[in-house]
């Protein structure tokens, strides 16, 4: 069965939406810093660290887009974006979704992929596990 995590941006939130675009830059910014710390270390670090090709679907188009890994470890991670309805208002929120046939190597990038996005957007992170991480701030 298929696993999901949720990022949902709330009050406090370095933003208040956000389009399947703007996520695609963040996890480009992700493996731009890999890359940088690949250069001080020596080695090729953006390859174990983002093992992955950003890969979009007709159908998917507008909704959600997928990380297709680039080497046997690794096969897909899905993104999307949508928001739900609380209390009349709008709660937006990212969806990480693990397929069936995902790996243990995807669900591990899934959740590093996930802490890296909750902590930049500074939101709410729903694991797969269904444990709750909050990186807004908070009184």
């Amino acid at each position: 069965m298929a696993q999901s995590a949720y990022i949902y941006l709330v009050d406090g939130s370095a933003a208040s939406t956000l389009t399947l675009d703007e996520l695609k830059e963040h996890l480009g910014r992700y493996k731009e810093q890999t890359s940088l710390t690949g250069k001080q270390l020596g080695w090729d670090y953006a390859a174990s660290a983002f093992p992955y090709s950003v890969e979009t679907k007709p159908e998917g188009q507008g909704k959600w887009f997928y990380l297709k890994g680039s080497n046997p470890l690794y096969k897909y991670i899905l993104f999307g974006v949508g928001s739900k309805k609380v209390d009349d208002q709008d709660k937006p929120y990212i969806q990480v979704t693990l397929p069936d046939d995902a790996t243990v190597g995807d669900k591990s990038k899934g959740n590093e992929l996930c802490k890296y996005l909750a902590r930049h957007l500074k939101a709410e992170l729903h694991l797969f596990n269904g444990r709750t991480m909050y990186f807004n701030p908070r009184k």
